[in-house]
């Protein structure tokens, strides 16, 4: 085989870019990604054989398909559903759908490159996917909701199945949303099997799947916290978002003994300079579930409220942006640091843009980007999986258990991949989370590629 010339960064981003001009989201993930994997790559040739890092931003398959379906004023709707089905390497097609009406085949194509590297850090056998379709479920009635749901179904029940490809759910995508797809599935196919995860308890779910992503997060912050000889307790934080994810987020924060000032949505922030309790979090779960947002319920939660300030300017020691992509710009970034702030993780998929992330990897605080994160979600979602296979249920102890076991493991990942005894390596006293990552993500996959012939 003829010797593969080392990959060049710039001009390898400069051909994706020509390939693909209006995906920015995906090609910021994929800039971030290979600006650690191509040295890597140019240092360990048997990594370059294949073209394996062509097949690597490259999907497998991309499937789209029409969802027509009628509202309750009887008037009929077409909608574009899709799914993004990335990397199989190590296991069936695994990763949630959303439903928004900014879904795109680019916005999919970044969630499901990042999540090749989420679910490879996991340690479980996951390949990745993403999909969804440009429907907007706010305002629509439940009947509605299910009837698209259903509709959605007959396109998509033929690319996935327990060992294919097993969807969960996203924005936009709850309980109810999965209870519906499933159910059209069994009915489709004829069998109940785990081909989706997410499902209620009393149907094959697994309990903690709720809580999963927000509790993982805050694993994996301590875990890094307790590496650098620091502890949660006492400190200060500050939450984006009032999603699932935020709020679980802020309640684990709060039984470690945390002090959680601030959640947001569209509508602005809201501020508890003492901490917001859990009768507050409580009252914000309700409020959110009735689509009620944050600036209605600020006065009865006793708190103030900003429409025109983000959370990064609020001085705190931990920031856990957990509301949507390129939320955290490069100045919010620098208004962390010089307030002090020693931690920032991911828990939303991309939240920061690419300069800030570049403010934050040189910055003397902790970075724990997305893909590291955030996985708790999928993690609880492949121990699903493992249940539904084996016909079993385990405890919300023993889930618990093994959750944050998996987010320690992904710490520990990124500590052996991302360490450095270069005196001024990126804050983290020589860890650089992002670095680590990436190389433990990618070596997984790549290793897996390669032995099975790609």
């Amino acid at each position: 085989m003829t010797a593969q010339k080392p990959y060049d960064y710039h001009a390898f981003m400069q051909a994706l870019e020509e390939k693909h001009p209006h995906q920015q989201d995906f090609l910021q993930a994929v800039a971030e990604v290979l600006e650690d994997v191509i040295p890597f790559i140019n240092d360990n040739p048997q990594y370059a054989q294949h073209a394996l890092l062509d097949q690597l931003t490259e999907p497998e398959q991309i499937v789209s398909f029409r969802v027509t379906w009628q509202d309750d004023h009887g008037d009929v709707h077409v909608n574009r559903g899709y799914r993004v089905q990335f990397n199989g390497a190590i296991g069936p097609y695994k990763g949630g759908l959303r439903f928004h009406p900014a879904v795109t085949p680019g916005m999919l194509k970044f969630l499901a490159f990042e999540q090749t590297f989420k679910n490879s850090l996991t340690g479980l056998p996951l390949g990745a996917g993403k999909g969804g379709a440009d429907f907007d479920p706010k305002g629509r009635s439940d009947d509605e909701i299910r009837r698209f749901c259903r509709q959605f179904m007959l396109g998509l029940y033929r690319h996935i199945g327990p060992e294919q490809d097993i969807p969960a759910g996203d924005m936009g995508v709850g309980e109810r949303e999965i209870g519906y797809l499933f159910g059209m599935y069994q009915q489709i196919v004829g069998r109940f099997e785990g081909s989706m995860s997410g499902k209620g308890l009393s149907y094959g779910g697994s309990a903690m799947r709720t809580e999963a992503t927000g509790y993982g997060l805050i694993h994996i912050a301590r875990r890094a916290l307790e590496h650098h000889d620091k502890t949660l307790d006492k400190m200060s934080a500050v939450v984006s978002g009032a999603g699932n994810v935020a709020l679980h987020a802020a309640e684990k924060l709060l039984e470690l003994g945390v002090r959680v000032q601030t959640l947001s949505d569209t509508s602005g922030m809201i501020y508890a300079e003492a901490g917001l309790n859990q009768e507050q979090i409580d009252a914000v779960k309700r409020g959110k579930k009735a689509g009620k947002p944050l600036k209605v319920l600020a006065d009865q939660l006793e708190v103030d409220h900003h429409a025109d300030k983000n959370v990064w300017s609020t001085p705190c020691d931990l920031a856990f942006p957990c509301a949507t992509q390129n939320e955290l710009t490069e100045e919010d970034a620098k208004a962390l640091i010089d307030n002090g702030c020693q931690l920032v993780a991911e828990g939303a998929n991309m939240p920061s843009t690419a300069e800030a992330v570049q403010v934050l990897r040189a910055a003397e605080l902790i970075y724990i980007p997305g893909k590291a994160a955030n996985a708790g979600g999928v993690a609880v979602s492949g121990l699903e999986m493992a249940q539904n296979a084996s016909h079993l249920s385990w405890s919300r102890e023993e889930l618990a258990q093994r959750l944050e076991s998996i987010m320690h493991d992904i710490h520990d990942r990124c500590v052996e991949y991302g360490s450095s005894d270069k005196a001024n390596d990126s804050a983290a006293r020589g860890v650089d989370y992002v670095k680590g990552a990436n190389l433990a993500g990618f070596i997984k996959v790549a290793d897996a590629m390669l032995a099975a012939g790609f």
